[in-house]
């Protein structure tokens, strides 16, 4: 099977000189945690939702005056919307990561796929199952 038979094709993507507090209330409004960064029609990176409490908020950053830009993570992550469901639940748990951002050959991103887009719409609840296991490994509390 391939990714673009389970990814979402059509997903919010934000402009990096918007305000984090502009983020938030998108992915409130999406119920999301995660969006491509563009910067004009190039992707420039992700924020998540956690980005935004870890590297700004706990930081002190005002999020109506700090920019996606400042705190995006910038190693961008994807997958080819040919590529098989396997080869992307391995690069998923390569990387760590939950979500992948989906491109053409030419980069342009055409969707996101999910481990739950992989538990719910492949039918392989095993394979999620190890996904999750190996992408969940919990980090060690800095103290």
């Amino acid at each position: 099977m391939k990714v673009s038979e389970i990814m979402t094709p059509d997903f919010e993507m934000i402009d990096s000189t918007s305000s984090l507090t502009e983020a938030a209330q998108k992915m409130k409004s999406f119920n999301i945690g995660f969006l491509p960064v563009q910067e004009g029609n190039k992707l420039i990176g992700l924020i998540t939702d956690r980005d935004i409490v870890v590297r700004a908020v706990a930081e002190g950053q005002d999020p109506n005056a700090t920019p996606v830009k400042d705190i995006i993570s910038s190693e961008l992550v994807f997958c080819h919307e040919d590529d098989s469901v396997e080869d992307v639940a391995r690069l998923m748990e390569e990387n760590q990561v939950r979500r992948l951002i989906v491109t053409d050959y030419s980069g342009t991103p055409v969707g996101i796929v999910s481990l739950g887009d992989i538990a719910a719409k492949t039918g392989d609840e095993r394979l999620a199952g190890e996904v999750l296991q190996r992408v969940s490994k919990p980090a060690a509390p800095v103290r």
